[in-house]
Formats: C-alpha cells, sequence, structure tokens
C-alpha cells in the first residue's frame, strides 16, 4: 500500500505542473545551446578551409568526422539513455559539446580537423539522442504536439550562433571565437543542468494511470496468494516488425532532411561567398537567414500539426523546401539565394521533429536513436557528396541534391499516409 500512495503523490502532487514547465524551460535551453555552438562552428567553416588549405573534397572528407562520430555514438547514447536516463547523459554530453568545440582551429591540415571534427560530431550526436529522448518523454506527458518548438529553439540558438559569427567574423581569429563558445556553453550547462538532474523524466497520463492500476492489481492479488505482478513502471515500448518498419520510415523523412541542413550548414556560406562574391559577413548571414526561417517555421509547428496533421505537414514541407532549395542554389543574385534559403528553411522546419518525435513515441529512446541515426546518415553522406559533385560539377549543381531529397521525404510521407494515421 505505501507503493501506491507514492505513485499517486509522484503523479498527481499539486506541483507537477510547475515541474513540467521548468522541465520544458531547461531542454528548450539545451536545444538552444546545441544551435548556438553548432552554428558558431559552421560560420568559420571557410576560415578554417584556408587555415588547412583544403580542397573542396577534402574538406568534405574532413567534415564528414562530424557527422561519422555522431552516428557511431548515436545508438550507444539510445542505451545510456534506457539505463541512466536521458537527463544525466543530457549534461554529460552537453559538456562534452562545449569542450569540443574550441578544437577544430587548432588544427592545420584536413587530417587533423577530420580527427577533432570526430570528437565534436560524438558530442553533437550524443546530445541530440539524449534530449530529444527526453523530449519525447515531455511531450507524452503535456499531450500536445510541442516537439517543433524545442526545435525552433534550436534554430534560434543557430540564427544568434551565426549572426554573432557574422559579426566577429573580420575582427576576431577562430580560436578565440570557439573557445568563447566552449565559455559560454559550460556556464549555460552549470546553470541549467540543477533542473534536469533533479527531476525525473515524466510519464504521460495514461502510463501513469497504468501504473497505478497495476500496483493497485498487485495488492489484492497479494492478498489472494497469487505471484506478484511487475513493479509500476511507464508502458514499455513493445518494438513489433510493424513497429520497427515504421520507425525506420520516419528514420528516411529526418535522414533526407538532415542532409538539407548540414548541406547548407556546411556548404551554404561558402557558395555565397565562392559563387556569387559576398563577403564573409554576408555568407554567414546567409545561414542565419535558413535559420531564422526554421525558427519560425518550427514556432508555428505546433498549430500546424494540430491543424493539418503529421502527414499533410511532410508532404508540404518537403515541397516547399525542394522549391525554395533550387532557387537557393541556381539563383544568380545574392538576394534570391538568401530567399531561397530562407524558403527551404521554413520547408524543412517541421519535418525533422516530426520524424523523430514519432519514431521516440513508437519505440522509446531506441526510436530516437534509430531516427537520428539515419538523420545524421543524411549529414554523414552529405558533405562528401557535395564535396565531390562540387569538383565534378560545381557547388550549385550539387546543392540542388537537397532539393531532390526534400522531394523525396515529400513522397514518403505521402505514401505511408494510412500507416502513420496523422
Amino acid at each position: 500500500m505505501p507503493q501506491i500512495n507514492k505513485t499517486r503523490t509522484r503523479d498527481a502532487a499539486p506541483g507537477h505542473g510547475n515541474d513540467l514547465t521548468r522541465l520544458r524551460i531547461a531542454l528548450t535551453t539545451f536545444f538552444a545551446l546545441d544551435g548556438f555552438i553548432f552554428a558558431g562552428w559552421v560560420v568559420r567553416i571557410p576560415a578554417i578551409k584556408e587555415q588547412t588549405g583544403a580542397s573542396p573534397s577534402t574538406l568534405g572528407l574532413a567534415l564528414l568526422g562530424v557527422s561519422a562520430g555522431a552516428v557511431i555514438t548515436m545508438m550507444f547514447t539510445g542505451r545510456l539513455c534506457s539505463r541512466y536516463g536521458s537527463h544525466p547523459v543530457t549534461v554529460v554530453c552537453a559538456v562534452l559539446l562545449s569542450l569540443s568545440v574550441t578544437l577544430p582551429p587548432l588544427t592545420h591540415s584536413a587530417a587533423a580537423l577530420g580527427a577533432v571534427l570526430l570528437l565534436f560530431g560524438a558530442a553533437y550526436g550524443s546530445i541530440n539522442v539524449a534530449f530529444n529522448s527526453a523530449a519525447v518523454d515531455l511531450v507524452a506527458a503535456l499531450r500536445r504536439p510541442v516537439m517543433p518548438t524545442f526545435h525552433a529553439a534550436f534554430s534560434l540558438g543557430g540564427m544568434i550562433g551565426a549572426g554573432l559569427g557574422g559579426l566577429v567574423a573580420g575582427s576576431l581569429s577562430p580560436t578565440h571565437h570557439l573557445l568563447g563558445l566552449g565559455i559560454i556553453g559550460l556556464l549555460v550547462t552549470a546553470l541549467t543542468a540543477p533542473t534536469l538532474l533533479q527531476q525525473e523524466p515524466p510519464r504521460p497520463p495514461e502510463s501513469a494511470t497504468a501504473a497505478r492500476e497495476q500496483a493497485t492489481a498487485g495488492s489484492e492479488d497479494a492478498t489472494a496468494g497469487r505471484e506478484d505482478p511487475a513493479p509500476a513502471k511507464a508502458t514499455p515500448h513493445r518494438l513489433t516488425p510493424r513497429t520497427r518498419r515504421l520507425v525506420v520510415v520516419f528514420g528516411l523523412i529526418a535522414l533526407c532532411t538532415a542532409y538539407g541542413e548540414g548541406a547548407l550548414a556546411d556548404w551554404g556560406a561558402l557558395h555565397l561567398r565562392q559563387d556569387l562574391g559576398s563577403s564573409a559577413g554576408v555568407a554567414a548571414a546567409g545561414y542565419s537567414c535558413f535559420a531564422l526561417a526554421m525558427t519560425v517555421g518550427r514556432l508555428t509547428g505546433t498549430t500546424l500539426l494540430e491543424r493539418l496533421g503529421r502527414t499533410r505537414t511532410v508532404v508540404i514541407g518537403g515541397g516547399v523546401a525542394a522549391a525554395g532549395m533550387l532557387i537557393g542554389a541556381l539563383a544568380p543574385a545574392l538576394w534570391a539565394a538568401l530567399l531561397g534559403y530562407s524558403i527551404a528553411g521554413l520547408g524543412l522546419a517541421n519535418l525533422f521533429p516530426v520524424a523523430v518525435e514519432r519514431a521516440g513515441a513508437l519505440a522509446g529512446p531506441s526510436g530516437v536513436a534509430t531516427a537520428s541515426t539515419l538523420g545524421y546518415g543524411g549529414m554523414l553522406l552529405g558533405p562528401p557528396a557535395i564535396g565531390f559533385m562540387a569538383d565534378w560539377f560545381s557547388l550549385p549543381a550539387a546543392l540542388t541534391s537537397v532539393a531532390v531529397l526534400a522531394g523525396v521525404a515529400a513522397a514518403i510521407g505521402f505514401a505511408t499516409r494510412r500507416a502513420t494515421a496523422g
């Protein structure tokens, strides 16, 4: 009987709503920090390219380290979250991310750059699995499709990070700039970590009810001399073959989306500077336009999902992103390219959040890890693919591959509309 009262107190305490609010703020902060640090690195890629003397293809192979490190550690991180909890794993990964972002400016060859980016990518991929897993639990507890708002914070952090990078690009060396980002990351983590470490991931209301009913049934069965059931806890995710297939489907949508995000992050600024003759500051502002558009799209994502549903959001978003990226890659004028980047950002905004949220709802941290691994497989494929295509053809032609995969994401969303039922 004491176990029943303890469960009821935890799930229905008067301050439970306040706990969810504090937890949402803390997770939003970590999403924003992740975007801020990543964008700060992205806008310094042209300077580090010159520092290392890398060609487009060798730079692409070096940038492969980010995605390779992410993909290698993502499935492992999913298991860590299942064992130790997504909250402490998020905090540890935030520390590692803040430390590793300071390393790229210390390199002077493509090989050395690739090695340190492997570490940076491992931290980046791990924190993405950890805080997305925590966000999936919170979304289920809130019973509203608020996942896009967390990713809006990531995009907002990216916009601020890219904007700051553009401002200091002409006056501050990459070494001092990225060292500053690392210090900011450690300070933000120190201030935000206590909220996550003091709270366990919330359970959705139906899981809490099921836990209480199971505990009550356990006390009744004990009085009847029956064997005690399993301890009260959230209903585990059952990975049926159909569930696995759906997780892979969502992962493919994430792959197509992450390919586009990674392409604009790694090559967008270089396209504006190299092909359209922009200054370093304007080139950095190109990613800011993309990040701002994604932020706006994700801030309105909850309303969009409630009105259109997941399937139509994915189909329309993929089509808009394809059109925008064709403009961004092929337009001969700088203003038109910036407009195309913005349209592509609006289209891509909610595809990845929807894919990860649905995979996590179906399969828990392992679903988030699977969809994220496939998603960052898109980033794994993107840097070298675009680098080689830029050598063979041109960088603008290579960037049209983003439009192609955005169209593929829309097609997958439409083809699986009955299976996903959303």
